[in-house]
């Protein structure tokens, strides 16, 4: 099965205190009613600090689209960098040895898509085959491993890179007081992150890996009908603002238990056999929602609150947060399985299965 040579985390240098955000947002919208009902989100969200793309002046005052969008992409463009390459060295291989590179983000635009725009920064393989995934939102770094296993299983011997970057903050609309524009204020963060997966005809390599190779034993993608405004982007002449349910952490109560029960059948394992969970920090009410719907302790998903609580809500990046945290900081034993789960716009489920040999 494929498995797991390294994963890699970065973000951008502004590094911006809960507290700090929080009366930021009071000097634009203090004196509003509808503010003042929602500031205590701030706190509720149990966000602690986050990373931004620019420092919080910059949000004072309106952009174009055009211009948060040069900004998207050079700052996406100098975090794929800095990602590819510790990814790379961790794994025992140079940059231009990945045959396959997976690009997945939907908070920017770029046309040649921002892998393309490595080729000018970094030594890689100039037959590589280049799969940018657009959309898929919070969903997107498990899609990647998804994807990523799917590949390797048809080419066994390649070697896969998945980069993640999701600027949030980006979508920040200074004149948009309403729900969804505080809720985001008080939640997403930015960053980026890499993951090497190499086919099982790969040899291992003797560098020494920094934690456990598991490996990919499998995945599950799932869309749900009639879900297409549960989470979303609006695309408007001032750019993308987001849009989300607040029924969210009661859909996922109600069909995720149901959705990993059908993937564990098709394993043919059961949900006694997981040892570990890894997944997304949509919020605290999402992760609450998880433990409720799964019967698990909250604890069992302390690691997912952590990279809540130091980086926001990273959407696609932040479940591979997470598992670099996991796999760093968690001691797993040979035959153990862990999951990985994400939720995302369509709406729409991924899993992917993990399993030390």
């Amino acid at each position: 099965m494929p498995r797991i040579a390294g994963i890699s985390t970065a973000n951008p240098t502004h590094l911006i205190a809960q507290e700090e955000i929080k009366e930021f947002a009071k000097s634009l919208y203090g004196d509003h009613e509808l503010f003042k009902r929602l500031l205590p989100v701030f706190d509720n969200v149990k966000v602690q600090k986050r990373y931004l793309s620019a420092d919080l002046e910059w949000f004072r005052s309106k952009h174009s689209f055009t211009q948060t969008n040069e900004l998207y992409i050079k700052t996406a463009v100098d975090l794929s960098e800095r990602v590819a390459v510790d990814v790379a060295t961790q794994s025992g291989i140079g940059t231009d040895g990945f045959d396959v590179v997976f690009f997945i983000s939907t908070t920017g635009l770029s046309t040649p898509s921002i892998d393309a725009h490595l080729f000018n920064r970094i030594a890689l393989n100039p037959h590589i085959k280049r799969i940018p995934i657009w959309g898929l939102g919070c969903a997107g770094g498990a899609a990647g491993l998804a994807r990523a296993y799917d590949y390797l299983m048809a080419y066994p011997r390649h070697r896969a890179l998945i980069i993640a970057v999701e600027l949030c903050s980006l979508s920040f609309q200074i004149n948009e007081l309403n729900k969804t524009n505080i809720v985001s204020a008080a939640l997403f963060g930015d960053g980026a992150a890499a993951c090497a997966v190499f086919g099982d005809l790969v040899p291992t390599n003797e560098y020494a890996p920094t934690h456990s190779q598991p490996s990919l034993l499998g995945s599950l993608s799932t869309i749900y009908p009639n879900s297409l405004d549960i989470m979303s982007w609006q695309a408007t002449t001032d750019g993308f603002k987001v849009r989300l349910s607040q029924d969210i952490p009661s859909i996922v109560t109600s069909l995720v238990k149901r959705n990993i029960e059908e993937f564990l059948y098709d394993l043919k394992l059961s949900l006694s056999e997981i040892s570990h969970f890894i997944f997304h920090p949509g919020g605290t009410k999402v992760l609450q929602a998880y433990a409720e719907g799964l019967n698990l302790p909250i604890d069992k998903l302390a690691h997912s609150l952590n990279v809540l609580s130091e980086f926001g809500n990273m959407s696609s990046v932040t479940v591979l947060y997470v598992l670099k945290r996991f796999l760093e900081n968690t001691r797993q034993h040979s035959e153990e399985y862990g999951l990985i789960g994400s939720l995302g716009p369509g709406f729409s489920s991924e899993l992917v299965m993990l399993r030390w040999d």
